[in-house]
């Protein structure tokens, strides 16, 4: 099965990082956030990906193939001109870039790539946020319901760290804790390939030609993850993030 992955915005919220690089390339502990999206995935046994490109796309591209090309041990023979790779440690992934247009917006994207996409069952993902979820679950839920569509729904992090009172005395904080109240997108789709049908070119919108659509015709379910969730939409997640990665307390970081 397919995972598409959204990876042509602008980013223009993290403008400090993604005027010289495309937001997915933006780094959590010396990799990029798209590696750790695609490390998730891998995770579950999901490793073909189609990665919709547009803003600053030959930043992931070059990404892609050094990752690739530079992974295990090299020897060059300056004689002949050989190079020889060994000891090559890499995953198994096999990843479509594909270039879907400077201006397309999301729903346009996957347009783009209705000819990847028309056959089957396939999962979509923004290039910018990372969850614990588990993965098969989701899809074992989405095919449980029978819908043309599924939606992880999450509850953001709280933007103010939370105080934790007893008594009238302050028994402590909690950074950053998830919210318990109200749900939003979280990414982490699952689609039926008859909801390309929705779609129309490179100005359609995922979240209201598609999401909203299948919501009106009850056919978009809810999956709802509770645990972790983040998306990187400031120069502060970003720092956050890099912070857990460092200190090994990533809830993200699924894989060994």
């Amino acid at each position: 099965m397919k995972v598409v992955v959204l990876a042509g915005g602008l980013g223009t919220r993290l403008a400090e990082e993604t005027e010289i690089k495309p937001k997915p390339m933006v780094e959590i502990g010396g990799y990029p956030i798209l590696w750790h999206i695609l490390k998730i995935y891998a995770h579950y046994g999901f490793n073909e990906f189609v990665i919709a490109l547009g803003y600053k796309g030959d930043a992931i591209k070059r990404f892609f193939y050094d990752y690739q090309s530079l992974s295990g041990n090299i020897t060059i023979n300056f004689a002949d001109g050989k190079v020889e790779v060994r000891d090559r440690d890499c995953e198994d992934w096999i990843v479509h870039l594909i270039d879907t247009g400077q201006d397309s917006m999301t729903g346009g994207r996957i347009w783009r790539l209705k000819d990847f996409l028309k056959d089957e069952t396939f999962m979509v993902t923004y290039g910018d946020g990372v969850c614990n979820i588990d993965v098969v679950e989701l899809l074992r839920f989405h095919r449980s319901h029978g819908k043309l569509g599924t939606v992880t729904a999450v509850h953001p992090p709280a933007r103010f760290g939370e105080l934790l009172i007893r008594q009238d005395l302050t028994a402590g904080f909690s950074e950053k804790p998830q919210t318990h109240e109200g749900w939003i997108n979280g990414g982490f789709l699952v689609f039926e390939p008859e909801i390309l049908d929705y779609l129309t070119g490179e100005e359609s919108i995922l979240e209201l030609d598609v999401l909203e659509r299948l919501a009106s015709e009850n056919q978009l379910v809810a999956f709802k993850h509770k645990d972790f969730w983040q998306c990187m939409d400031t120069l502060r997640d970003k720092r956050q993030l890099d912070a857990a990665w460092r200190d090994g307390s990533a809830p993200w970081k699924i894989w060994k």
